[in-house]
């Protein structure tokens, strides 16, 4: 006898032949959104990987850390280590704004230690920038930006550490005057706790590193992270720097892609080589609470705030359809459409039909993240290590499953309730002063 499973499938085939409606509900959604994203970056990182001669740096420009701190005490030391023990030639100027110090005392004392243990190393400069009263990311970034006397600004989170060659890979992109900015890789420091960190690690690894990899070589890159990103400085305070309200990163990132829309040369640039390593939520409250902020504010940034700048004419014909499509549509409407689609099809199809579309659903994008991870670790991932998670691989298109109705519940929350208001990142009579849109 044939196993259940060849029957379901068997049943499933059947159903679909007959079924013009699930035809055209499901595939359309999988073939004209999700494969081509597939498509360009696994293409762009083949680009990448074949053009890989980053020139090594013929100067080696100062460069301004600015650390944003807030809450990290003694771990705080740990970051400013880390950039201390740069292989970088350069001077490093490494700017701790301590945000609400007057309250933060534990954080504020420990970056003093740090800045009196490495007063006298060569080429490094420790400077603790205390802001008394809170103010939040934006306000702390600013602060650090108005004192940076380098010709490059990186932003980094206070709870980050680095490889000791990130600010090295990370000049060699800056080699080329056409690089705007660049985002840096960020790495899954506790990525062995449990099953969440497991899975936010292949996230970071394929989601971050691979598919910023393969959008910035097609020069539609989504968004500098704001937890590890570099700019040139004169061009940061020409374009304002950051701005209030939240998602200050993809702000800013909108921002920089409407002003070299003037300046056609100018390139968003993504540098997966230059690591930094960050905890992730081990809860999951932590994770839904993470989300919710994350998704809630691309809802706000693209349809509230920068509504009016969606146009070809501010951000060019390539990054205003990669915007629309994989912006708004793929991260904005198509997670509201998979959780209708699955209420549809749960209530409305038998049980084993479900089970058979779920199952074939699920190979597909099993084999995608299979095809995907197999590219990350032959061409982009810098750690041999890093083919030990691929045996977490069966799990992770249902984590991506459960994280696109998250996201879906994230719009809707932010439609009634303006959740972009509630963050954590600043104050909420901060957030509340802002301008509304």
């Amino acid at each position: 006898m044939l196993p259940d499973s060849v029957y379901i499938l068997e049943y499933l085939y059947l159903v679909l032949r007959n079924n013009l409606e699930v035809w055209l509900l499901l595939f359309p959604m999988l073939l004209i959104i999700e494969l081509p994203l597939y498509l360009l970056v696994i293409t762009g990182i083949l680009r990448w990987a074949f053009n890989q001669s980053s020139p090594t740096p013929s100067y080696f420009p100062n460069i301004s850390v600015i650390i944003t701190c807030y809450g990290e005490g003694d771990a705080i030391q740990i970051t400013i280590d880390t950039l201390v023990e740069q292989i970088y030639p350069g001077h490093i100027e490494i700017l701790a704004v301590v945000d609400g110090a007057s309250l933060n005392q534990d954080t504020y004392l420990a970056a003093m230690r740090s800045k009196q243990h490495h007063r006298k190393i060569k080429n490094r400069q420790v400077t603790v920038i205390p802001k008394w009263q809170r103010g939040g990311r934006v306000s702390t970034l600013n602060a650090g930006l108005a004192m940076a006397k380098g010709q490059l600004v990186i932003n980094v989170d206070g709870d980050t550490s680095f490889d000791n060659d990130m600010a090295y890979n990370m000049v060699r992109v800056f080699s080329s005057p056409h690089t705007l900015a660049c985002g840096g890789a960020l790495r899954v420091r506790n990525h062995t706790k449990n099953l969440l960190t497991r899975m936010q690690s292949l996230e970071y690894m394929l989601s971050m590193q691979a598919g910023k990899t393969g959008m910035a070589n097609w020069g539609v890159l989504n968004n500098i992270s704001g937890a590890f990103g570099a700019f040139r400085t004169p061009l940061l305070k020409q374009v304002g720097g950051w701005d209030t309200h939240t998602a200050e990163d993809l702000d800013l990132t909108m921002r920089l892609k409407q002003y070299k829309v003037r300046y056609p040369s100018y390139r968003l640039e993504f540098s997966p080589h230059a690591v930094g390593h960050t905890d992730v939520p081990d809860t999951l409250k932590g994770l839904i609470m993470q989300r919710l902020r994350w998704d809630g504010d691309l809802l706000f940034l693209f349809l509230r705030k920068h509504r009016e700048g969606l146009t070809p004419s501010l951000l060019g014909w390539g990054n205003f359809i990669f915007t629309l499509a994989y912006g708004i549509i793929q991260n904005v409407l198509l997670p509201i459409i998979v959780a209708g689609y699955t209420i549809y099809i749960v209530t409305a199809y038998p049980l084993a039909f479900v089970l058979a579309l779920f199952m074939l659903l699920y190979g597909v994008y099993f084999l995608f993240s299979l095809l995907f991870f197999v590219v990350y670790y032959s061409l982009v991932s810098e750690r041999k290590s890093d083919w030990k998670a691929a045996m977490w691989l069966p799990i992770y298109p249902i984590y991506q499953f459960l994280m696109r109705l998250l996201t879906a519940f994230a719009m809707i929350n932010e439609v009634v309730r303006r959740s972009h208001e509630e963050s954590s990142m600043a104050p909420w009579w901060v957030l509340k002063r802002g301008k509304k849109f």
